[in-house]
C-alpha cells in the first residue's frame, strides 16, 4: 500500500476552540479524491512514533487536511506553528 507524506505548519481554524491541523497537497487530494465518503477518506495517519486512525477532511475549498489531536499534539510535544511531516496511508 503506497505511503504519502505531508510537511507542512501546524496551523489553528480561528473559531473558538478550532481544531490544530496540517493541511494535505492538492496533488495528493486529487489522487484520492476518488476513495472520499462523504468527503472524509479514511487513512492511519504516523507523526514521529505515533500513529492513529484518522480521515483527511476537507477544507472547503477543494482540498483536505490532517487534524492534529490533543494527544497525538501532547505526545509528539507538537505546538501551532511547529514544521512537521506527517505520513500516512489509506484504510480499507
Amino acid at each position: 500500500m503506497d505511503v504519502y507524506q505531508t510537511r507542512g505548519e501546524a496551523e489553528i481554524f480561528p473559531q473558538k476552540g478550532g481544531w490544530v491541523y496540517v493541511r494535505v497537497p492538492i496533488g495528493i487530494t486529487e489522487q484520492l479524491l476518488h476513495m472520499a465518503q462523504r468527503g472524509l477518506i479514511p487513512i492511519r495517519a504516523s507523526v514521529g512514533s505515533t500513529s492513529w486512525d484518522t480521515s483527511l477532511l476537507p477544507m472547503g475549498d477543494g482540498t483536505h487536511f490532517i487534524a492534529l489531536n490533543a494527544k497525538v499534539r501532547k505526545k509528539e510535544d507538537i505546538e501551532v506553528g511547529n514544521d512537521i511531516t506527517v505520513s500516512f496511508q489509506l484504510r480499507e
